[in-house]
């Protein structure tokens, strides 16, 4: 696999992940528009729109767990086709809703798909390219966020604001990805790489096999008895029936260190990411815009997400990931600073374009390094946690926003967002591993080894 030439299957698999996240993208930005519309029908309380903010980030918190072990434990591919199910259920749900407990409940619910998928594409996709071109490839994939985004800002400005009940049209809308579900059960393949940890040894090499002819193979055959590669013994039933939950694995054999830094990363990028997208609609509105205007406003500075998420997975192969994500980490930070000196509302845009763009390309850079960094058997595990840690500062960032906007204003919200950026660029820069170039194999077994105290010149080596 890895001195495979990029072919029309690598294609076709970039983009059946990619639009898995473009539709989640494009529900998870839409709340921002739908939060100024229902909290006047429903007299919400501040706590209770910063609530109803953080649901879907509740729910992507337990898929992302969910979607980790569960991946790891039955393969990517049944976990996207049930994830992709239960989001575009709860979805249509949510758009009857009466009261915002029920609206609340069921985005709750389809936050759990929307966690699912996207912990599971990434590391889905990056089992399948090439080391040379897997920053990005799973970059680019990462990319469909923004069109998400941009689709989500195009609702909000011509639907959502367009009628009493365009709020509920949008949910709708967005629920159109459960058509995707006939074309991924016919044409979407098992990673080979899972297949293998698994001792699906045959099944593995028939999926490469029908990639270096260039098509897809989404059937599987039973493992025989025995193989060139394996025999019946009791090593191999291990294999074959690995433990559900194996998350003390990720701060044991050299891991410990990586596990940190991806979640202090994600924690601090996912609280100045949703802390901003989620209330720039609503900040704007507190500083005198219309609503129509201020949703104008956020589809611009949307739209500037594009350029960032495909800049740095441009990037993950010129530098190496975690140069990139510092870099990008380190232009959202002065966005961030700039925004909370704007003095009007040309200067909220032109740094709001700025942070917009900074943010995402982070975002670009981080899906293709955090599954690069365990080995097959945890990669899941791996990804799925980073991203639930991660959720934790974006439910509460909503909260802390909104609870804390009265004392601090627009200026001191955005200072949070900067501080919490330029910490998780240096931790990075600091302590991140290089992955740039090197396969996934050679990635998870490369550990630190601690010298002794009778080995005190010892150098730390790769196994």
């Amino acid at each position: 696999m890895e001195s495979m030439p990029i072919s029309k299957p690598h294609y076709k698999l970039a983009l059946i992940g990619g639009l898995g996240l473009l539709f989640d993208g494009m529900d998870g930005a839409l709340v921002s528009y739908i939060l100024p519309v229902i909290t006047p029908l429903w007299h919400l309380q501040g706590a209770q729109t910063g609530l109803i903010g953080s649901s879907l980030l509740i729910g992507i918190l337990v898929g992302s767990l969910t979607a980790g072990v569960v991946g790891d434990r039955i393969g990517r591919r049944k976990v996207m086709m049930y994830a992709l199910a239960l989001y575009a259920v709860a979805t249509l749900a949510a758009a009857a809703s009466q009261n915002w407990e029920m609206f609340f409940a069921f985005r709750v619910i389809a936050g759990i798909g929307i966690g699912a998928e996207a912990a599971i594409i990434p590391t889905f996709i990056s089992e399948f390219i090439p080391a040379a071109k897997r920053g990005l490839f799973v970059g680019s994939v990462a990319g469909f966020f923004s069109l998400g985004y941009v689709s989500a800002a195009l609702l909000g400005t011509f639907v959502v604001a367009g009628s009493p009940e365009g709020w509920r049209i949008g949910q709708v809308i967005t629920a159109v990805p459960v058509l995707m579900l006939l074309w991924w059960r016919r044409i979407l393949p098992e990673s080979p790489r899972w297949l293998i940890s698994r001792g699906r040894y045959q099944e593995a090499e028939a999926t490469v096999d029908a990639l270096e002819r260039g098509v897809l193979l989404t059937h599987t055959m039973k493992q025989a008895p025995a193989t060139s590669h394996s025999a019946t013994t009791a090593a191999d039933e291990s294999i074959q029936r690995p433990p559900l939950f194996h998350f003390p694995e990720l701060f044991k054999n050299g891991n410990g260190r990586r596990t940190a830094v991806l979640w202090l990363l994600w924690m601090s990028v996912t609280f100045s990411f949703y802390g901003f997208f989620v209330w720039i609609p609503s900040l704007l509105v507190a500083n005198g815009m219309t609503m129509t205007k201020s949703f104008t406003y956020t589809l611009i500075i949307t739209i500037a997400q594009i350029p960032g998420y495909y800049s740095a997975a441009y990037l993950n192969e010129r530098l190496s990931r975690k140069i990139t994500i510092a870099s990008y980490l380190a232009g959202g930070a002065t966005s961030a600073y700039l925004l909370s000196t704007a003095q009007d509302s040309a200067q909220i845009l032109i740094f709001g374009c700025f942070l917009s763009f900074f943010m995402n390309g982070c975002y670009a850079a981080l899906y293709a390094y955090t599954p690069e960094v365990y080995a097959t058997k945890l990669r899941a595990t791996g990804m799925g946690t980073a991203s639930a840690v991660g959720r934790i500062g974006g439910i509460a960032a909503p909260i802390i926003i909104g609870a804390s906007y009265t004392q601090l204003g627009f200026g001191g919200v955005f200072t949070l967002v900067m501080s919490a950026l330029l910490i998780a660029a240096f931790a990075v820069l600091v302590f991140g591993v290089n992955t740039r170039g090197r396969t996934l194999e050679e990635i998870s077994e490369a550990t630190v080894i601690e010298p002794r105290h009778d080995q005190a010149h010892a150098q730390p080596v790769n196994k």
